[in-house]
């Protein structure tokens, strides 16, 4: 390795441990490959790579189109009518609550692909469920928290649309290769966690966590009408991809369509003003663009960087010699990072956005990489006691969140060997 090779290890560990300290996310990512770049004497490719990113038109259409339809059912309270409906019916059932739960969880983070937003809408109404069924509080917790990888299958989540473009398919038939893999993943996790809750005692009951739970109801009422809106983007791109070619559109389209039902209805219901309506979708928009296309604006120049210094030239020159090496390292780098940083983003993004291209050259697909990369660094992230979701569900059930993890942990790490094993 050249001495600049060197230096790029030594600016990708610097770059590590600014993550773990919780600094800002993008600053590290864009500093590290703009310095790397500088030092190599090609400053104008982390512009250029920083310009490339800003203008990628499928990934800005999926990743902003579907921020701004997740204000709007915030906005509109339809995620929580969701959340109650699905609720309802399992009150009573002891232990069965926490496996119960994780997937419910699983299926709404489908329709609010955010981690923490999903785990905040759906924490608020189950953890007390469960609390008050003297399940533990870590227990609740966590029950909640292994079901926030469910934003696997939503095609609002960056890394769909980010892997598709690369591989050069469509969303939706990324989502429909992965999915096997990603319902696996949710198994183990269902499973797993309700494994570990048992041994651990957490059905045996809290008396002072029953106690603490409080009725958090403002004027918050139900509607059944509401509780279908979240969904109503993703039936109409699975409608259209399977069944009904006529109506088959993209993500942004479908979201669009999405934000327009929700709004007649949200008028007929509620009365709402149209134009703070518009307000908040335009708000999630731009949320989407300052903080998800952020991160892969910046893993871009990071990777940039990677390339000037010619180590991505030499990890694939030694990828190409081992699939082997691959399959580990695309694995067990994203979910180690996604532990440690409390972040699947950030490391998984640099990943694809660095070595996943090149995947054809070690005797790999690109999509197959790519999922991999992006399922265990979700992974990694539900087993982090430093998550923001995890910080949410802990907050919620006033759990330690080092218990919580200790819960999601052994799951987790059992769901990305089985994909180093079994996917690619």
């Amino acid at each position: 390795m050249s001495l600049l090779e060197w230096l790029a290890v030594v600016v990708v560990l610097l770059s590590v441990y600014a993550l773990v300290k919780r600094y800002e996310t993008r600053l590290v990512l864009f500093t590290a490959g703009f310095f790397l770049c500088l030092v190599s004497l090609q400053p104008l490719e982390a512009l250029n790579s920083f310009a490339k990113s800003m203008t990628n038109s499928s990934l800005v259409m999926a990743i902003c189109s579907s921020m701004g339809f997740a204000f709007i059912a915030t906005y509109t309270k339809s995620d929580r009518c969701l959340v109650h409906y699905l609720a309802s019916p399992i009150r009573g059932l002891g232990i069965f609550l926490i496996p119960i739960c994780t997937a419910i969880t699983f299926v709404i983070n489908i329709a609010i692909p955010s981690a923490a937003g999903c785990a905040a809408a759906v924490g608020s109404t189950l953890i007390p469920v469960m609390l008050r069924a003297g399940i533990k509080p870590a227990g609740a917790a966590a029950a909640v928290m292994g079901g926030t990888i469910g934003s696997y299958l939503s095609p609002g989540t960056s890394h769909n649309p980010f892997v598709a473009d690369m591989a050069g398919i469509d969303v939706m038939d990324f989502i429909a290769y992965h999915a096997p893999w990603s319902l696996m993943c949710g198994a183990f996790v269902v499973v797993g966690v309700l494994v570990v809750c048992f041994l651990l005692g957490d059905h045996k009951g809290d008396s002072d966590a029953q106690a603490h739970v409080t009725q958090k109801d403002d004027d918050f009422k139900p509607s059944v009408i509401k509780a279908i809106m979240p969904v109503v983007p993703i039936a109409l791109l699975v409608t259209g991809n399977l069944w009904v070619p006529a109506i088959k559109m993209g993500v942004a389209q479908a979201m669009v369509v999405g934000a327009v039902v929700t709004l007649l209805v949200s008028i007929a219901l509620d009365r709402t003003n149209p134009q703070e309506f518009s307000k908040q979708f335009f708000n999630g928009m731009g949320k989407g663009y300052a903080d998800v296309m952020g991160i892969i604006i910046a893993a871009g120049v990071f990777a940039a960087g990677l390339r000037a210094t010619g180590l991505i030239d030499s990890f694939v020159d030694v990828l190409k010699h081992s699939n082997d090496i691959a399959r580990w390292g695309g694995s067990l780098g994203p979910w180690l990072m996604g532990t440690i940083t409390g972040s699947g983003d950030a490391a998984t993004m640099a990943f694809n956005e660095a070595v996943t291209p090149h995947a054809p050259e070690f005797g790999m697909e690109i999509k197959s990489l790519g999922a991999l990369a992006f399922l265990t660094g979700a992974l990694g992230r539900t087993m982090s006691p430093i998550a923001g979701a995890m910080v949410v569900v802990s907050g919620i059930a006033m759990a330690n969140p080092i218990e919580v993890a200790k819960r999601t942990a052994l799951p987790c790490t059992a769901a990305t060997i089985a994909l180093a094993l079994f996917m690619v």
